[in-house]
């Protein structure tokens, strides 16, 4: 009992050197990540920052000398952490510092219009500013990339079927002709449809020798013979620049079903359309949830479609964002209104994934 109480005490438990691994990786990785987010946020500077620097190099090498003298338990424990460690580094610096930076510019306050640097003094009448002078601006944007998602939806969903199902030898090829858009910058695209929907324009005059017109102004589509400048024409380039990003995530979801479950459904006496909605439709909700995402978020921060395709009636929540960063000169009142359009979209798809649930999700 003597010597088994001895081995006990001069030794640790085994799962605490179990966990020790762990504990390294861990520290390791939030301590760099702490530490390298506050000398890019500035939070530290000079001596101290060089100190922080230093610390973050002493991290990384402990890592490793921990990870190459350590048993092979060890070095397999420790793995994970070293290869999380070069993502964790980028998003400290680009991505929590730039936040962080942002967030402490919302509560900061400008002297004048002319000012180089803000004052930071907890300056929570920036969002209440936000709510109240940009009220129009938040709707429209969410209005117009609600509408936006749905036609994707209904514009990518067939596409995205008749490639997966019907697509064949040429499903590559047909696949290319859906990203081409990307080949050009967006820029270009919304200015190239300021063009085709310009009163003298091609979509105008089709519209025009169809005998639409009436039709369209009843639909809200034309404003006095006009498409360019009004909400449809700002709906429209999102629909059109985003619709790629429906498309492509629908696909993959419907490529993994198997054409065969259609065909046992059919043997037990389902039609197509009933195939259709309890075999195929199910399984390729989690591409619809990825596509949801992917063009409901860029869109409702677009500025350049409602800036080319719309008028000041139209614009956006992005547009009023760049005009106070880069016109008004107003940074803080910029950054709380680009945090409350974070805040907003985190909501929606904390509630969106709430109904459609993300475990199938791929």
């Amino acid at each position: 009992m003597a010597k088994a109480a001895a081995i006990a005490g001069s030794t640790d438990p085994p799962q605490s050197r179990e966990r020790r691994p762990e504990l390294i990786g861990v520290g390791s990785l939030l301590g760099t990540g702490i530490l390298l987010t506050a000398i890019a946020a500035r939070w530290v500077s000079g001596v101290v920052a060089i100190g922080a620097l230093a610390l973050v190099a002493g991290a990384i090498v402990t890592l490793v000398m921990v990870a190459l003298t350590g048993s092979p338990d060890t070095k397999r424990k420790l793995a994970p952490y070293g290869l999380l460690k070069p993502g964790m580094l980028w998003l400290a610096l680009f991505y929590l510092a730039p936040l962080v930076t942002l967030f402490r510019l919302s509560l900061s306050t400008l002297p004048s219009r002319f000012a180089v640097e803000a004052e930071f003094d907890f300056n929570f009448g920036n969002f209440t500013r936000a709510f109240t002078d940009f009220g129009p601006q938040f709707t429209r944007a969410f209005i117009y990339a609600g509408i936006a998602t749905v036609l994707t939806i209904l514009i990518g969903y067939p596409l995205a079927y008749v490639i997966a199902f019907r697509g064949g030898r040429y499903r590559t090829l047909l696949l290319g002709i859906v990203v081409i858009p990307f080949f050009t910058s967006f820029l270009i695209r919304a200015i190239a449809w300021r063009s085709l929907l310009a009163d003298t324009g091609q979509v105008v005059q089709l519209v025009e020798a169809f005998k639409l017109s009436g039709l369209f102004e009843t639909l809200g589509i034309m404003n006095n013979g006009r498409i360019l400048n009004t909400p449809a024409a700002v709906i429209g380039g999102l629909t059109y620049n985003f619709l790629p990003f429906m498309v492509l995530p629908i696909y993959v979801s419907l490529e993994k079903v198997d054409p065969r479950l259609v065909d046992a459904a059919k043997d037990l006496y389902s039609t197509s359309i009933s195939a259709f909605r309890k075999v195929v439709l199910p399984l390729s909700i989690p591409g619809v949830f990825a596509g949801t995402l992917l063009t409901f978020i860029p869109a409702a921060g677009d500025f350049v479609n409602a800036l080319y395709l719309g008028s000041p009636g139209t614009t956006m929540i992005g547009n009023s964002i760049q005009d106070q960063f880069l016109v008004q000169n107003d940074l803080p009142l910029a950054s709380a209104m680009s945090f409350v359009l974070m805040a907003m979209i985190t909501v929606f798809v904390l509630i969106y994934s709430k109904f459609f649930g993300t475990e199938d999700l791929t």
